[in-house]
């Protein structure tokens, strides 16, 4: 288990104090994947730099199945903590082959050169990570001729070699055709999964961190938000800018009409509708403000709960956007058209509304109901 506790980073750029972490505490599950979700800017590829051993926090505690790695007089270096990275652009070298960038993995010792019995041994290592990783015989190729999905698949087996307790994952997928992102994401998802290392996955897409993990970390200017499962983190995100983070929400201003420890009721410019407050924060989220009957709050519903129809809360047609698997269309609420904007998926084959065309839309599922801030 991975555990970082009160970590504080800052940055002095041109005389100017930027804080990267904001006593950060989290709690990296052994065996399992984590995925550090944020925009440009969150923080989360400082926090891998510090879990990795590049970067010094200012403040706080990292540890690794117990032994502190950062702490008040602690300090272990990277290539002793245990842990592999694969970078955002697989940062292979050139000048060696397949067999010479993962071996480069293994620490090499002169006994190592010199004994035949110990380069066959390292040979074989090598071997097998590239029958693990699925490129199998491939030993001589260069790196230039090699795809991009191959090139991250040399990287994951170069920072395998080592047998790390951990694996950090930059973006890993990134700079690879949309078309085989999810493919390979799912490989190497498995792959680690089989050899039970602890791995975390730092992305900004979200697609990529709900399908991936078994738990999210959702970072905001330098502070973890908040962390649950993928589903936990799109059924009931803390607040409104996390629910427009992860995934497509409609966001309605509302008022609460009751309330108790975990459901509501509110009004709203589609009626009347039943919801779920977000209920106590665990250790890593701060605790959500309680709700109040009377008071103020923001519905959030996401565009599938929404259904289109001849009956509820009247709407007209501005455009439909039709996707394959699904398709997306989107509303003015109110007979006039004059109202808030909605945006309602179907997954239906039928034909879709033209714009213009005056339907009905119904809540088909209970909303989060998310206090309004101040």
């Amino acid at each position: 288990m991975l555990r970082l506790d009160g970590v504080d980073k800052t940055f002095q750029v041109k005389g100017a104090s930027i804080p990267a972490l904001r006593d950060v505490s989290a709690t990296i599950p052994a065996g399992q994947l984590t995925s550090i979700l944020g925009a440009s800017g969150s923080g989360k590829t400082t926090l891998l730099r510090v879990i990795a051993g590049f970067e010094h926090p200012d403040r706080g505690r990292v540890s690794l199945d117990g032994r502190y790695i950062v702490g008040p007089g602690t300090f272990v270096r990277p290539e002793h903590r245990g842990i592999g990275i694969v970078p955002q652009d697989g940062a292979l070298f050139p000048h060696l082959d397949v067999a010479g960038n993962v071996a480069f993995g293994l620490a090499k010792t002169t006994a190592d050169r010199l004994s035949p019995a110990r380069r066959r041994v390292r040979h074989a290592r090598v071997a097998e990570l590239l029958a693990l990783v699925g490129l199998a015989g491939f030993e001589n190729r260069r790196v230039n001729e090699l795809s991009g999905g191959q090139q991250q698949r040399v990287a994951l087996a170069r920072a395998l070699a080592p047998r790390p307790a951990v694996i950090l994952l930059d973006e890993p997928f990134s700079a690879i055709d949309a078309a085989l992102r999810a493919e390979l994401g799912a490989e190497v998802r498995s792959l680690l999964a089989g050899l039970g290392i602890t791995t975390v996955l730092v992305t900004h897409d979200q697609e990529e961190a709900l399908s991936l993990a078994d738990q999210v970390i959702v970072m905001r200017d330098g502070r973890i938000v908040q962390a649950g499962t993928p589903r936990e983190i799109y059924q009931t995100p803390v607040d409104v800018e996390t629910a427009r983070f992860v995934g497509d929400a409609v966001i309605l201003d509302g008022i609460v009409v009751s309330c108790d420890e975990c459901d509501a009721r509110v009004e709203c410019v589609l009626g009347r509708l039943s919801g779920q407050s977000r209920p106590g924060a665990d250790s890593m989220t701060p605790q959500p403000a309680a709700l109040t009957a009377g008071g103020s709050c923001h519905v959030v519903i996401r565009p599938e709960s929404l259904r289109m129809g001849s009956t509820g809360t009247q709407a007209v047609v501005i455009s439909s956007e039709y996707y394959g698997h699904d398709a997306v269309t989107t509303l003015r609420l109110g007979s006039a058209g004059d109202g808030p904007t909605v945006r309602v998926r179907t997954f239906e084959a039928g034909p879709l509304p033209t714009p213009g065309t005056s339907v009905g839309v119904e809540v088909a599922d209970p909303v989060l109901v998310v206090p309004t801030a101040g």
